[in-house]
C-alpha cells in the first residue's frame, strides 16, 4: 500500500528517493547526465551514477562514478588534503622532502631491493613473525623497516600527517615504498586511481572552480569540464584521454609547489645502487 502510494505520487521508488535525500528528480538528474556526457565530472572516464552533495549545504553538486564519490569521502572532501595527496603522489612535499633528508631518496624498499641498501635489517636466521615476512615479500621492506619509517613520520599519516600511520603505501608500478598513511587518505588515493591529475581535479571540483558554465553560439550555456575546453556531450566514449594531461599540467600550474621547485627529480636507482636524479 505505501509502495503504491509511492509510485502514484513520486513515480518510482527511485524518483521518491532521489526527491527525499536530494531535493532532486530523476528527471534532473538525468538533464545533468546528459550535460556531463555521460561521464563522471572528475575522471572523466567511469559513467555517471550516483548524486554528489555538499554535506556542508546538502546541495546537489554533480553527477559522479562510484569510485570518485567514494574517494571524495575519504578525504572528507577536503581540497587541501587532496592536493597534498597528489604532491605526494609525484614524490614532492615534506614527507618526501624528510625521506630524501634520511636515506637520500623519497621512497625505499621495493621487490627487487638489494643487499647493499644501509636500511635492510636482518636477524640472521632466526624466526620472524608473520608481518615481517609479508612486508618483505611485498614491499621489500622489513618489521625493523616499518618501526623506523612510522618513527621518522611521528606516528602520523605522510598525507594528512593529521591521523595515525597504519598503512603501508607503495607505487603498484614499481613496488617502491612511498610511506605510511592513514585509512582515509591510501583507501581514497586508491579510488581516485593513484592519480594526481584525479586528485587536482577532486580538488577543484569541491572547491567549485573545475565545473563551469560558458555560452553557446546559439545563445544557450553548457557545461565546461576541462582546460583546454570541449563541449562534454560531443566527446565521443573514450575520447578524453587526450585532453587530460593538458588539463593535469594547468591545474598542476595553477596552484605550483614552488617549494620544490629548486630541487632535482628523482629518477630511479641504477645498476650499482646508486640513486639517479635528473
Amino acid at each position: 500500500m505505501i509502495a503504491e502510494h509511492k509510485r502514484e505520487k513520486h513515480g518510482s521508488q527511485r524518483n521518491y528517493m532521489l526527491k527525499l535525500r536530494y531535493g532532486v528528480t530523476e528527471q534532473e538528474v538525468e538533464r545533468m547526465v546528459a550535460e556531463q556526457g555521460g561521464v563522471c565530472v572528475i575522471c572523466l572516464r567511469a559513467p555517471a551514477k550516483h548524486v554528489d552533495h555538499s554535506h556542508l549545504t546538502g546541495l546537489v553538486r554533480r553527477i559522479l562514478c562510484f569510485k570518485c564519490n567514494g574517494g571524495l569521502g575519504q578525504f572528507h572532501d577536503d581540497p587541501a588534503v587532496l592536493r597534498l595527496a597528489a604532491d605526494y603522489l609525484e614524490l614532492r612535499g615534506s614527507h618526501a622532502r624528510r625521506m630524501r633528508i634520511e636515506i637520500g631518496a623519497p621512497v625505499f624498499g621495493g621487490p627487487d631491493r638489494v643487499r647493499w641498501d644501509p636500511f635492510w635489517r636482518t636477524r640472521g636466521s632466526s624466526l620472524q613473525s608473520a608481518r615481517h615476512y609479508h612486508l618483505r615479500q611485498k614491499y621489500g621492506i622489513n618489521d625493523e623497516d616499518a618501526e623506523w619509517l612510522l618513527k621518522v613520520q611521528v606516528g602520523l599519516c605522510a598525507i594528512c600527517a593529521d591521523q595515525p600511520a597504519k598503512h603501508v603505501d607503495h607505487d603498484h608500478g614499481t613496488g617502491t615504498v612511498r610511506g605510511l598513511a592513514c585509512s582515509g587518505c591510501n583507501t581514497g588515493m586508491g579510488q581516485l586511481r593513484d592519480d594526481p591529475i584525479a586528485l587536482r581535479r577532486a580538488a577543484d571540483y569541491v572547491e567549485g572552480r573545475l565545473v563551469r558554465t560558458v555560452p553557446t553560439a546559439d545563445g544557450g550555456t553548457r557545461l565546461s569540464l576541462t582546460v583546454p575546453d570541449v563541449d562534454p556531450a560531443t566527446v565521443p566514449k573514450g575520447g578524453w584521454k587526450e585532453l587530460w594531461e593538458e588539463d593535469g599540467r594547468y591545474r598542476k600550474e595553477t596552484l605550483p609547489f614552488d617549494e620544490e621547485l629548486d630541487m632535482p627529480t628523482w629518477v630511479g636507482s641504477d645498476e650499482d645502487g646508486a640513486f639517479v636524479y635528473s
